[in-house]
């Protein structure tokens, strides 16, 4: 969750999903904050578990040696994976968030999956005896093909998909798409809302809250509960100020996306060709962007819960 303006420390965090009815929680290297020692770490294992909220995810970073994600000088792959994997294990995640990179990557986006195939490889064994699952996150970086080649070359065991709703539109794909593709190896998700729709030099998208986009999020809510059931829900609630644009109707941009169908894409573009321009709303005078952030994870928890409720098995 996406409230990490506040600074709090991680007790205030689980206070405060306590309060709101969250059975779930995502911690990284800033939520943890102080909390780097073996002790420290466990005592926020043990009030996860008195709250009775679960902590499902570490946030590592890039495993790829060769993108512009990755910081060398935190040492290897190895030694990195090593000391993320030891602080997901001792807070009692059963997963751990890893990427390639981001857009950057998209240019040799073959070289970089090959040289992550490689370190993973290379570790199999250690991944394997620590318990935790790494989980692949779809971060603008790759397309759902390319993100399940690489699951299944450096091997389901180990690796599986930390199933992302948002960032597909950002590498020109349906999110539905993604998840028809992905759902299979998801071990973990990040939900949330975006709002798509057709500019002059492209195509618009903006993060919103749940609700609020035209990617239809509550259908794609219910195939991922229906595909993956017993897998957390999980927001990541990004409310993005200014829409990225995408030039899709330039050649240059087709250097990325060399091996897209048609297909495909016309599926991504149907959803601007329907959508209507989206402005971010300015937030109410006096409100820190922290409390914005809270209000904002809790309007997607309020329509996601509804939603849930509103939906009967099949």
């Amino acid at each position: 969750m996406s409230i990490s303006a506040n600074n709090w420390t991680p007790f205030q965090y689980l206070d405060y999903l306590a309060r709101i009815n969250v059975q779930c929680v995502h911690f990284n290297p800033a939520t943890l904050g102080r909390a780097t020692d073996e002790a420290a770490l466990k005592q926020v294992r043990a009030y996860a578990v008195k709250l009775g909220i679960e902590v499902e995810l570490y946030a590592h970073g890039s495993i790829c040696p060769t993108s512009s994600a990755f910081n060398a000088r935190l040492g290897t792959v190895e030694e990195q994976l090593i000391r993320s994997v030891n602080i997901a294990r001792t807070i009692g995640a059963s997963a751990m968030k890893v990427v390639i990179g981001g857009p950057k990557e998209r240019t040799n986006i073959e070289m970089h999956m090959e040289a992550a195939v490689r370190a993973l490889k290379g570790m199999r064994s250690r991944i394997q005896d620590s318990g935790v699952k790494l989980a692949l996150e779809n971060h603008g970086d790759l397309q759902a093909r390319e993100a399940k080649t690489l699951v299944e070359e450096a091997g389901s065991d180990i690796l599986g998909i930390l199933l992302d709703s948002a960032n597909p539109l950002f590498v020109l794909e349906d999110p539905h798409l993604t998840l028809e593709l992905l759902a299979p190896y998801a071990v973990v998700s990040h939900l949330r809302d975006t709002a798509v729709w057709r500019v002059p030099e492209g195509v618009a998208a903006r993060w919103v809250n749940m609700g609020d986009g035209n990617v239809d999020m509550a259908g794609w809510v219910r195939k991922f509960v229906r595909m993956r059931p017993g897998i957390p829900l999980t927001f990541e609630n990004i409310v993005s100020a200014e829409p990225r644009v995408m030039r899709v109707f330039e050649p240059e941009i087709w250097k990325d996306y060399r091996k897209m169908a048609a297909s495909e894409f016309s599926r991504f573009l149907a959803y601007a060709e329907r959508g209507k321009p989206l402005p971010a709303v300015p937030p109410a005078p006096g409100k820190t962007r922290g409390q914005q952030q809270c209000d904002d994870l809790e309007v997607c928890v309020r329509y996601t819960r509804a939603l849930l409720e509103s939906t009967v098995p099949a």
